[in-house]
């Protein structure tokens, strides 16, 4: 039986945070809801107003001294900007790292793929691959090397940074996927990509049952359903 966790998301109404909440809730966790403007539905979930921008709020919420008065033993960070933002992003990612490191609590990075290495040239980023991202996203990919490298310079805390594939786009949640660590990875029809749903399924497996890797990545998987790294896997139904 999974042990009940208390989970906060920030970013919590975003495509990805969203889906994040939906599933980890229905797993019967209890859920923080982190967002400028916040929502959520449910009796475990409670929707709380922090701004990422804000350092001491993010903090406080993090520490349990908002309302709920709950420290939560992991933190998701589902947070994305379009037109690039690094600085926001890295700032974030460093605040909620630092808190956490003090309440030992686990952080999961919903990051980017830019921060994979290419499955054509193992040295070469996906950042840098034109195939996978196009001139006009570059940026966006090189905020979420620079988020990846916050992590990494963090010698406190416990935190993996999960890479969504190259296409992620809401769709249906099927709870197949396949997981790698730091290349990007492809799907049976050649595509790199994953529905916002099933990365969801993965980020909640992630929580449920961590792995001593960093950095990992998932694709959509059509295959049966298996329970190792590089085999398909299968969430809660």
């Amino acid at each position: 039986m999974t042990t009940r966790r208390t989970i906060a998301v920030l970013g919590a109404t975003g495509t990805v945070g969203s889906r994040v909440i939906r599933e980890v809730a229905a797993r019967g966790h209890r859920v923080l809801a982190l967002s400028r403007r916040p929502s959520g539905e449910g009796p475990d979930v409670t929707p709380l107003a922090v701004d990422a921008n804000d350092p001491h709020a993010l903090r406080e919420a993090l520490a349990g001294a908002a309302a709920h008065g709950t420290v939560p033993d992991a933190v998701v960070v589902a947070l994305r900007t379009f037109p690039a933002d690094e600085a926001f992003l890295v700032g974030a990612t460093r605040t909620v790292l630092d808190a956490a490191a003090r309440r030992g609590s686990r952080v999961l990075l919903v990051g980017g793929a830019g921060a994979l290495r290419s499955p054509v040239d193992r040295e070469a980023l996906v950042a840098d691959d034109p195939t996978y991202v196009p001139a006009e996203y570059r940026a966006v990919a090189l905020a979420g090397v620079a988020q990846l490298r916050a992590c990494q310079a963090h010698e406190d805390a416990d935190w993996t940074y999960l890479s969504p594939p190259a296409l992620l786009e809401p769709g249906e949640r099927t709870g197949r996927y396949r997981r790698g660590t730091d290349t990007l990875l492809t799907a049976a029809d050649g595509r790199s990509w994953i529905s916002a749903e099933d990365l969801a399924v993965a980020v909640a497996d992630a929580l449920e049952g961590p792995g001593t890797e960093r950095h990992i990545t998932v694709v959509h998987d059509d295959g049966p359903a298996g329970a190792r790294d590089g085999d398909p896997l299968s969430g809660a139904s």
